[in-house]
């Protein structure tokens, strides 16, 4: 299944650090955004959480909370967050019902190998529960920034 801009986010609740749980219920009425990313803890990973983490400030001014998902267990998502000081949920899709659900389960390749991945994807999601942006296929640098300027046009 894939999505498009406008179109209903679906709904999830999924265990995330700190000992917290997120939901597309507890967001309602909210501007948010969700991004997947395939590891916790690799370089890739690791530089695009920590523009997040930047951008909490500015973020938390406009009240608009970052959720980052990946299919790690608990464990290593709690010492990723750890590791970098992340203070945003970063949550675990370990079954990757939510990331089916998204379209961000995805065949990869890689030396010729083909595997199933999540596939680096940001949702703008809008205080009515649509998606109002998608940014799929993520390159790391300026994507924080890209997504502080679509969040102005909301």
């Amino acid at each position: 299944m894939s999505l498009n801009e406008g179109d209903l986010a679906p709904d999830f609740t999924m265990p995330a650090s700190g000992g917290r749980t997120v939901s597309l219920a507890e967001l309602k009425g909210k501007p948010f955004i969700l991004y997947f990313y395939p590891k916790a803890d690799t370089p890739g990973c690791t530089k695009q959480a920590c523009a997040f983490q930047e951008a909490l400030p500015q973020l938390g001014k406009l009240g608009v909370p970052v959720i980052g998902v990946s299919k790690d267990k608990m464990k290593p998502i709690e010492k990723f967050a750890e590791k970098f000081g992340l203070k945003f949920p970063l949550a675990s899709d370990a079954e990757t019902q939510v990331a089916e659900a998204y379209g961000v389960w995805v065949e990869k390749s890689m030396y010729g190998k083909k595997y199933m991945g999540l596939e680096r994807t940001t949702f703008l999601v809008d205080g009515a529960g649509k998606i109002a942006k998608i940014w799929p296929k993520v390159k790391i640098d300026g994507h924080a920034r890209a997504v502080m300027d679509a969040l102005a046009g909301l």
